[in-house]
């Protein structure tokens, strides 16, 4: 765990510090938010920032979005002041901490962010075999390629991975290459230098450079440009990487790990992948089975999910009823993991008296259910396009705003959602964020 301390924190910062390293943390101190901005720009990078509210949150976490570095942000005034809090989490923190810090309150946040970042729920053999094989190749140096349907736990595996490797005490640095448009992904991968192109107001180090020592995750890399392809296949044979605007290479050592939803054989057939860069990532396949074809996974997953949502809600666990886990166990799950865990966390948000019903998963209990009432939906004098957008939306309202598993329901590529997303905001329609619906008023 790599904590970045920004701002004095009221004289209490020593204080905060030595619990942190306490617990495990190794932790960097920046005055400031420049100085704090300047830190993850060199690559030396964190896994969350504690922040002083005195400081001005908003801008820092503005600075973080416009720049693409994605980091938890933790706010940390004096006292326990509610308006401060609120203050904190509207500019755009995750939790506020008060001071003088109490030790197991700042080792529960921690503990948050690092909280099972590689363990995967499994009770199935289909599963614990791909799990076995992902552990016998952890200990090499070979680049791996991770295949499986979107929501099986791709990321996952190679959180796993890289925990059973020798880097495992180095950065695991993940860049998805679906979410970051094709003229953004090359500057986050490579870095820049100051004035490369409008915009670049200081050198920043890429994700290649920010892995050093430890490992890359190249997330669904079947969506990357070919051109960018060619770029990325020098830097692995070379061990070296060019910053946008940069004179001379710059050597890196980073262990390889790609993942990807779609058939990369027939990618590589329909030219839209380099067969060579294919041959380098594809040194070990390591498969992920569909939910549906691992079922003994799902009940612990359930039970793990239950208690996850429960706690993160402060309430008690709900108990399952008989019908609701007889639907569960027997649907489809065609977005896999991520749509089970969606599903439960609504459950548990949805249970009433302590008991999750059919009501509180919202889960067709037949086809026939589902056709009849696709036949009450009047379609006639609508246009097309009024309908997909409908359609998108409400796919996406379905997966609590997953980009990925709304993508994979709907039969379209990431890509092409996220253009048909930004033309609704465009044009002022609600679109659902991660981890949240819209809340659309009944007929």
């Amino acid at each position: 765990m790599r904590l970045l301390i920004i701002g004095a924190m009221g004289g209490q910062i020593g204080a905060a510090s030595q619990i942190a390293v306490s617990r495990g943390a190794k932790v960097s101190q920046a005055n400031d938010i420049e100085s704090g901005l300047n830190t993850l720009r060199k690559g030396q990078g964190a896994d969350v920032v504690m922040i002083d509210t005195a400081l001005d949150i908003a801008s820092f976490t503005s600075a973080l979005t416009s720049e693409r570095i994605a980091i938890p942000v933790v706010a940390c005034g004096v006292g326990d002041d509610a308006q401060t809090a609120v203050k904190a989490i509207r500019a755009g923190a995750l939790e506020y901490v008060p001071m003088p810090p109490d030790a197991d309150l700042i080792a529960a946040v921690l503990e948050a962010v690092a909280e099972e970042s590689h363990r995967i729920i499994c009770g199935d053999p289909a599963m614990e075999k791909a799990i076995k094989l992902a552990t016998q190749i952890a200990v090499s140096s070979a680049s791996i390629l991770i295949v499986g349907d979107s929501g099986t736990g791709k990321e996952l595996m190679a959180q796993l991975i890289h925990q059973k490797s020798p880097r495992k005490g180095a950065p695991f640095i993940a860049v998805n290459c679906a979410a970051i448009p094709e003229n953004l992904l090359e500057s986050e991968l490579f870095g820049y230098e100051k004035g490369a192109f409008t915009g670049a107001v200081s050198r920043r180090i890429g994700k290649f450079e920010e892995a050093t020592g430890g490992t890359l995750l190249l997330d669904e890399i079947s969506e990357m440009d070919l051109r960018l392809q060619a770029k990325l296949l020098r830097a692995i044979q070379e061990k070296e990487i060019d910053r946008i605007g940069g004179k001379k290479p710059v050597p890196v050592d980073v262990r390889i790990l790609a993942t990807s939803n779609r058939d990369m054989e027939n990618q590589v057939a329909d030219g839209n992948f380099r067969e060579d860069l294919y041959f380098r990532l594809n040194v070990v396949t390591v498969a992920i089975p569909r939910l549906a074809d691992r079922p003994g996974d799902i009940e612990p997953l359930i039970a793990h999910f239950v208690e996850k949502y429960a706690e993160a809600n402060g309430i008690i666990a709900p108990t399952i009823a008989p019908e609701a886990l007889k639907s569960l166990k027997t649907h489809a799950w065609p977005g896999n993991v991520r749509e089970l865990e969606n599903t439960i966390h609504r459950g548990v948000l949805l249970s009433e008296d302590g008991v999750m019903g059919m009501d509180a998963i919202q889960m067709q209990t037949s086809k026939a259910n589902a056709s009849d009432r696709a036949g009450e939906i009047n379609l006639v004098g609508r246009t097309v396009a009024d309908v997909e957008k409908d359609l998108i939306i409400e796919t996406l309202d379905h997966c609590l705003g997953n980009r990925t598993h709304a993508a994979k329901i709907l039969g379209i590529s990431i890509r092409t959602l996220r253009n048909k997303l930004r033309q609704y905001c465009d044009n002022g329609i609600a679109v659902p964020m991660p981890n949240e619906g819209v809340q659309r008023p009944s007929a």
